[in-house]
């Protein structure tokens, strides 16, 4: 183990407790997609706190922070989250579906733990270089929206990782161990169809139907599908139907729809087959088609050097140290489960013959790079900078993300464990990149060899902005 690794673990488990509490009060406050005013308040108070500089409003998102601390030397980024998810409101704790206050927010993706470890991590690591007085710079970038709303990617753009060497991030999971897994780019469209408004009865005929714009769109989709590549994704919600009169012809109607491919390049290519139905549909019913891009976020590129460091200290720290009471909590949660839901979440390499509740192991490394099947912001900021991410295991086996368990779980003192040993795998594999030259070297080659002489190319159009006001927190 590296000599200073105790000095940064110490400085870890010193401020747990008021990390834990940072953890616990984003947990109460849960606010989604660019409204996470009083979550990135939180996170600002901290980082004051412990004496990092700090940027505000970041690629103009009211919500988006950086704090800083160090001179000279290397740039080690720990990028943290901080948003909901609408209608998961959940007791912690509570064991059956008891929502808080019914329809509310809930952080059923466990973001409260995901920027806490992370400027946990970042504070560990700014401590060391100010007593060792060694030369670099740690950041942490408080990033709103990951959730539909791409705020990362907005950043990227607007250049906030342009002098970054490595960026560490983790999720919460129900393993520990490291992310091998790639993702989906995609993109967030909105389509609005304007026709003509008139009686439906008396004179159809001077009518020209926005929502038969969108049903018909809807059918030239599904007609896509069957042309596209197989792990391509589309999804719509209609936003928008033209009102509630059936005996009215519907003036206006309007659709989101998310399309996402394995990589950028076939992104940009399904999305402008499905503009083409758009216009075909507008074509039909005699209407206007008009499009807005609100958001979209790159693939994941992932970085072997990175991960192949952050599995050494993985396995030296080893699993959080859960207990009986911890054990049976999962187990009251896995009750809840499904068997599809538990079988779901073991991956070809976690198979393990023990039917264990909570992940008292690390993943076992493995060289294959698979397809996770979602969508992240964080691929944006790999696109540019070399970048390592962690499963932390905060949650029973088996439990999905994005439901009222992964709520309830989340200020348990399992999942503060988790936190808190996650902390310091990134912590360890940041002091690894901060120290060691030869693995900056060796990941930004990993990363050039994988671009294979693509350059970044932002999924987002320049004229898009952040959606702060207009989507009111609902992408």
């Amino acid at each position: 183990m590296n000599s200073n690794l105790p000095h940064i673990f110490e400085a870890i488990d010193r401020k747990r407790e008021v990390f834990t509490e940072l953890s616990d009060r984003i947990w109460a406050t849960p606010e989604t997609c660019y409204m996470e005013v009083e979550s990135a308040a939180a996170h600002r108070e901290m980082l004051e706190a412990q004496g990092f500089a700090i940027t505000e409003n970041i690629a103009g998102i009211p919500t988006a922070l950086i704090g800083e601390a160090g001179t000279g030397g290397p740039v080690i980024a720990f990028l943290g989250e901080f948003d909901a998810l609408a209608g998961l409101s959940q007791k912690a704790g509570v064991t059956h579906h008891d929502p808080l206050e019914a329809g509310a927010n809930g952080h059923g993706c466990g973001h409260n733990l995901l920027g806490s470890a992370s400027l946990l991590a970042a504070t560990a690591l700014k401590d060391w270089l100010e007593a060792t007085g060694t030369p670099g710079r740690v950041r942490y970038y408080g990033c709103p929206a990951e959730e539909g709303g791409a705020a990362k990617a907005f950043m990227v753009r607007a250049g906030a990782f342009s002098d970054v060497d490595i960026a560490i991030c983790w999720h919460p999971s129900n393993f520990a161990g490291v992310q091998r897994e790639t993702s989906l780019a995609n993109c967030r469209i909105d389509f609005t169809f304007t026709g003509r408004a008139s009686h439906a009865a008396a004179s159809p005929e001077l009518g020209r139907s926005a929502l038969d714009a969108v049903e018909l769109m809807s059918v030239g989709v599904n007609y896509l599908r069957e042309h596209m590549q197989q792990d391509c994704r589309i999804h719509y919600a209609l936003l928008d139907a033209g009102g509630i009169s059936p005996n009215v012809v519907q003036a206006h109607a309007k659709v989101r729809y998310v399309v996402r491919a394995p990589e950028l390049a076939g992104l940009f290519s399904l999305i402008e087959r499905v503009k083409k139905v758009a216009e075909g549909a507008a074509l039909m019913t005699e209407t206007k088609v008009k499009s807005a891009i609100l958001s979209g976020v790159s693939n994941l590129i992932v970085n072997t050097p990175l991960m192949e460091t952050m599995q050494d200290v993985w396995e030296s720290i080893g699993a959080p140290d859960f207990d009986d009471a911890d054990r049976a909590f999962a187990e009251q949660i896995r009750a809840t489960l499904t068997p599809e839901d538990i079988s779901a979440s073991w991956a070809q390499e976690r198979l393990d013959e023990r039917d264990v509740p909570l992940a008292d192991f690390i993943l076992p490394r493995h060289n294959e790079v698979r397809q996770m099947g979602g969508s992240t912001d964080v691929a944006d900021v790999s696109w540019v900078v070399p970048t390592v991410q962690a499963y932390g295991p905060s949650l029973a086996i088996g439990t999905q993300l994005h439901t009222w368990q992964v709520v309830a779980q989340g200020k348990s003192p399992l999942a503060h464990k988790a936190m808190v040993t996650t902390a310091k795998v990134m912590a360890a594999t940041g002091l690894a990149a901060l120290e060691s030259e030869q693995l900056r070297e060796a990941a930004a080659a990993d990363l050039k060899r994988r671009l294979k002489g693509q350059s970044y190319r932002s999924p987002i159009p320049p004229e898009a902005e952040p959606p702060v006001v207009a989507m009111g927190g609902r992408l």
